[in-house]
């Protein structure tokens, strides 16, 4: 993979381009393929200008950030004051912010620039971005295919050279697994490494903001430059990484790498044998296997639909149209006017988690299902623990398959959720992860891997991606289009 970011870097650093001149060539892109990606909802074109003029001047006073005058994108449910911020939904229409979240604040501060916001599932609830109100964005790597999802938008705008890099969110897997499908890679910190201030909620003991890039380095190099506890966030930790890009040396000999077979079961063979043979390169270059045990993997799933519906169902209440967004234009009173504007401003994906939520919630089932789910949230956070004491990362599968074709959401809800048992135990146990491709099918399509490792052990989980990435033989050409640096 190439290293972008540091090639853009040294290049704006040594004036050998502008920022402003780097801009344009990314606007011109867009221009030229969102209409067949559908990678952006919402454009910024002039404040990117704006900002690539600021980035200019402090280019030339020499101290600027690594990702000073960057162009990259924020997912559309990251809030930057003043532009549209929608969640891809309809109820949301026409909301613009009045305040930046952290993710842009410290971004802005370094220089960076914001091209404008990826298409996404509708609140983020989806795994092919299918849910979105602006049509699905497509997979760069063949059109016919999904992004995956939610953050769809920002792994096909990074694939498509249409942004430098992008900020998803994961709440079960919404990072890794469209970065899987489109072949870049996406890294899902440990829950409260990074703020969520800003990030419009859906499962908010879940959700984490991370970095969709081309390379391990440029997710690191953008993880460095975020990372960090904010008074804005309660969840957020002080925890001191360091320098975790200068950790990067991509020595993994006596490094050991759990192998759980529970996250082998129902693997598509052609998914499977390409981790096994990433795992077998590990080996042969110094790592040591360790098999573990993870029985506990069954339970996630059913534990992740309760505890993220559940949520959901909280903080989508805000959601009535009396104080912003969509509201219905035809009502009785303020009861059938918020009855008429969830109905029709919210998808039926939305709607259905809404419900699902709100039951697991309601009295007489809470103790069945919310309490349930919470106590088994503890035991798997106690196993993983439990596997992290004999070895320093986990090697899995980010998808059961590479990118199925546009239309999968509608075909089958509990086959779309099962698209999403590799990644969810993750955001379970707030873990790192980060998904790095592998392979690719029959069909040419990237398959990718998740590494993961123990609460705040970035610095481990990037190495062993690192390695793989620098040593193993790339598996699909890079995509022809967008900007080409």
């Amino acid at each position: 993979m190439r290293e972008l970011l540091t090639t853009l870097s040294a290049k704006l650093q040594s004036r050998e381009i502008s920022s402003v001149e780097l801009t344009k060539e990314y606007i011109k892109a867009i221009e030229k393929e969102n209409d067949t990606i559908n990678a952006y909802v919402h454009t910024t074109f002039d404040y990117a200008m704006e900002c690539a003029e600021k980035a200019d001047k402090m280019l030339k006073e020499k101290n600027a950030s690594p990702l000073c005058g960057i162009p990259m994108a924020l997912k559309d449910n990251i809030c930057s004051d003043g532009h549209l911020t929608t969640c891809c939904s309809k109820i949301l229409k026409g909301f613009k912010p009045y305040y930046d979240s952290t993710v842009w604040s410290k971004l802005k501060n370094e220089g960076a620039v914001l091209l404008g916001k990826n298409n996404m599932d509708e609140f983020a609830m989806g795994s092919t971005s299918e849910s979105s109100c602006y049509g699905a964005p497509k997979n760069p790597r063949n059109t016919a295919h999904v992004t995956g999802g939610s953050s769809g938008g920002g792994a096909a705008a990074v694939a498509a050279n249409m942004a430098a890099y992008s900020w998803g969110s994961d709440t079960g897997g919404s990072i890794r697994q469209p970065a899987s499908y489109c072949g870049v890679v996406g890294l899902k910190p440990t829950y409260g490494a990074v703020s969520r201030y800003g990030l419009i909620a859906y499962g908010s003991s879940l959700d984490q903001i991370g970095p969709i890039t081309n390379s391990v380095r440029d997710a690191a190099l953008v993880f460095d430059a975020i990372k960090g506890v904010d008074i804005n966030d309660q969840t957020s930790v002080d925890y001191n990484y360091g320098n975790v890009t200068g950790a990067l040396t991509g020595d993994i000999k006596g490094l050991k790498i759990g192998v759980a077979e529970e996250y082998f079961e129902g693997i598509d063979p052609q998914t499977k044998t390409s981790v096994e043979k990433a795992i077998e390169f590990y080996e042969s270059n110094g790592a040591k296997l360790v098999p573990v045990k993870l029985p506990v993997l069954k339970d996630s799933l059913p534990v992740y639909y309760i505890i993220a519906c559940a949520e959901a169902s909280s903080n989508l209440g805000r959601y009535d149209g009396i104080r912003y967004g969509y509201r219905a234009d035809n009502y009785e009173d303020i009861d059938d006017m918020i009855y008429k504007t969830r109905s029709d401003g919210f998808g039926k994906e939305v709607q259905h988690r809404i419900i699902l939520g709100t039951y697991v919630l309601s009295s007489g089932y809470y103790d069945a299902y919310y309490k349930k789910a919470c106590i088994l949230r503890n035991d798997i956070i106690r196993k993983f623990n439990g596997v992290f004491d004999v070895c320093d990362v986990l090697i899995a599968p980010n998808a059961p398959t590479a990118a199925p074709t546009l239309g999968y959401s509608s075909k089958s809800t509990v086959e779309m959720y099962m698209s999403d048992i590799c990644t969810v135990p993750v955001n379970i146990a707030g873990l790192p992860g980060i998904s790095i491709p592998c392979g690719k099918d029959e069909s040419g399509l990237p398959i990718g891997m998740q590494i993961l490792g123990r609460k705040f052990d970035e610095k481990t989980v990037l190495n062993a991606a690192y390695f793989y990435e620098k040593n193993a033989e790339r598996a699909f050409d890079e995509y022809e289009g967008g900007v080409n640096l």
